[in-house]
């Protein structure tokens, strides 16, 4: 039966410090498996920290000089959580690998001797489960990105239209101060009032005329934030052919870049035409 799993796409790595233990494991299954060995936790824990990114199941005994299996499985739990951990040990300590399963440190524990099919049917399945927790992982973590970007547009839209509700409000209000600044001389002249008779008349200028300005600016501000409210008025559809884009904008710059000695080369792909 062929399987849809790529069981090389991530490593196994085996750590016991029987030297012909990890030369037989090797030879039996590098057929099948990427295989990593170290002769003790230590090493070991080197080699997770060193291909962390690329080891998919850590095998280890318990009995080895030094730190015990279990130690460098809790290791492994704590720096990639993910990696499928099997404990090999011995009938002598099945206490060893109750405790390992009872701390969540370890996905399944073998018997040594280990008989060479069952092995590589557990190393397969547990391979499979870190592929698939990889593929959920990745799903979830994509879906989270799309479900950011609709929350950032759907705020983006939020305050295009407050924008827009505060520009036209404000500018309401601002055309009866407007109208009054701009009829004022006017209706001094009609009143028969001097402006060079007045205690301070370039202080009346002044100041009129520095109003005038400030809503000028107020007026430019709300013409940009009424625009930047609107819809605009380009859209991209569903699909986008980027080497056409690029190759059309290229187009309308050619005279200004070789003015400037400028060039620029399209070197995206067409699209494929079937």
């Amino acid at each position: 039966m062929q399987s849809f799993y790529d069981y090389k796409r991530f490593a196994v790595l085996y750590v016991d410090d029987e030297e012909k233990s990890l030369k037989y494991f090797t030879r039996a299954f590098q057929d099948q498996f990427r295989i990593l060995t170290a002769t003790n936790a230590q090493d070991g824990l080197k080699l997770l920290e060193e291909h962390k990114d690329d080891i998919g199941l850590l095998m280890t005994d318990q009995r080895m000089p030094g730190e015990k299996g279990v130690w460098l499985l809790e290791k492994a739990r704590q720096l990639r959580p993910r990696i499928i951990r099997i404990l090999a040990t011995a009938y002598t300590d099945i206490d060893a690998a109750i405790a390992a399963v009872n701390t969540g440190a370890i996905y399944k524990y073998v018997s040594k001797p280990w008989d060479t099919p069952q092995l590589e049917n557990t190393l397969k399945r547990g391979l499979e489960f870190f592929m698939v927790q990889r593929e959920r992982d990745q799903l979830l973590k994509e879906k989270m990105s799309v479900l950011h970007n609709m929350m950032i547009a759907d705020r983006i839209v939020s305050l295009g239209l407050l924008a827009a509700g505060l520009s036209h409000h404000i500018r309401n209000s601002l055309v009866a101060v407007k109208t009054f600044l701009d009829l004022a001389p006017a209706k001094l002249e009609e009143e028969k009032i001097d402006l060079e008779s007045l205690r301070n008349p370039d202080f009346w200028k002044e100041y009129y005329q520095n109003v005038q300005g400030q809503i000028g600016k107020i007026n430019n501000m709300l013409k940009d934030l009424w625009t930047a409210s609107e819809k605009p008025a380009f859209a991209f559809g569903d699909q986008v052919r980027l080497h056409e884009v690029v190759a059309a904008e290229i187009a309308r710059l050619k005279d200004g870049l070789a003015a400037q000695k400028i060039e620029v080369q399209n070197q995206i792909p067409p699209p494929f035409r079937r």
